[in-house]
């Protein structure tokens, strides 16, 4: 029997997804994190092997009870659609592909295609006969956003991007866009204090992250400050009452790790200030979206490559965007901007859809 295998590869989570040249779904597993930028290429592959092993197991009945060792043989998946968060250069997705043909028995070449993410969540343009243009949007742990166009043989072919720069540089309406934008609507609410202005009302998503750190009362919430930059404290700390654990994750996480807070203060608590953070957030992430579309009145002369959004479907992925509250308001910035989409829709298993989209694509079997 020939499989199917498509991998997302995200800051959070590893979705691997097998099926047959049916598009039946016949195994899928979740791993650990496998974000190529930010992990060694043996962790990254350790990543990745260990959840196409369990993928494997469950295409079984009854599963087995074995990891299936890798890498297989080259006879085992007729072809292979990884979308591999931190690839963003034609440099990173070689290597990437040279990590992944070691590790799954595939040459590379036409059976095994790596990408970036975005790309799987692409494929609900197939569905549309009536538009050939597509954004697809993913604000997850980060954020990435990329323009497509479907050619007549099915096949996407990459406009533009933005994004996916990394939480040094970029990840606008990300995980932790939405911890640093807390954190910097908090001081600057702290300056404003300073000079004399009315006190920010109460709010229940300050105490929240003041609680998280340990921080008594919003007077000493610039205590924040040196607890965001302290650095990590290694592998081998363990979580004590003198070391919490919050030190002992890496410092971007000590960020991307409040959003929980900020959405359950924002539409669990309606806290106001939380709103604000998302706002913020939401409306960066939809400049980015605006700058890979044509504005109103825009001719399309000054962005060749620029997509109407009238013309064409909007595709997000990612945990914060999977949150339908959060991506009205994105949707609500996008037309602020003069922006409206034809479709807009959500991929909550890009694994699921991209499997059954290579296995549906001929043109990836080795003839």
């Amino acid at each position: 029997m020939s499989l199917y295998l498509c991998v997302d590869c995200g800051g959070s989570k590893t979705s691997a997804v097998i099926c047959n040249r049916n598009g039946d779904i016949l195994g899928r597993a979740i791993g650990g994190p496998s974000n190529f930028a930010c992990m060694s290429p043996a962790a990254f592959t350790g990543a990745v092997g260990t959840a196409v092993s369990i993928a494997l197991k469950t295409c079984v009945s009854p599963p087995s009870t074995e990891l299936v060792a890798l890498p297989p043989t080259t006879e085992l998946f007729a072809s292979a659609w990884f979308g591999v968060s931190g690839v963003d250069s034609p440099a990173a997705a070689h290597n990437a592909s040279v990590a992944l043909s070691a590790l799954l028995g595939i040459p590379m070449g036409p059976r095994l295609i790596v990408a970036n993410d975005t790309h799987l969540l692409a494929a609900p343009l197939r569905l549309h006969p009536d538009i050939s243009d597509a954004v697809t949007t993913i604000a997850g742990t980060g954020s990435c956003v990329v323009s497509f166009t479907q050619q007549p043989s099915g096949l996407l072919t990459e406009l533009a991007r933005i994004g996916g720069w990394g939480w040094l540089l970029g990840d606008e309406g990300g995980g932790f866009h939405v911890g640093r934008e807390t954190l910097r609507q908090m001081m600057f609410d702290t300056a404003r204090e300073s000079l004399g202005m009315a006190p920010a009302p109460k709010s229940a998503l300050k105490d929240k992250v003041l609680a998280r750190f340990g921080i008594d009362g919003e007077e000493n919430a610039a205590e924040v400050l040196p607890i965001v930059h302290l650095p990590e404290l290694g592998l081998a700390a363990e979580a004590t009452p003198e070391v919490p654990s919050y030190l002992l994750v890496a410092r971007e996480k000590r960020l991307s790790q409040l959003s929980p807070l900020v959405f359950e203060a924002a539409f669990k608590d309606g806290d106001e200030f939380a709103l604000k953070v998302l706002r913020n957030c939401a409306g960066a992430l939809a400049d980015q979206i605006a700058m890979l579309c044509i504005g109103p009145g825009e001719d399309g002369s000054l962005k060749p490559k620029g997509v109407k959004a009238e013309d064409a479907m909007l595709c997000f992925g990612g945990s914060l965007v999977g949150i339908e509250v959060y991506r009205e308001i994105v949707l609500d910035e996008l037309k602020n901007r003069g922006h409206v989409f034809r479709y807009v829709e959500f991929v909550d298993d890009a694994a699921a859809v991209g499997a059954v989209g290579v296995a549906s694509m001929g043109l990836w079997e080795e003839k």
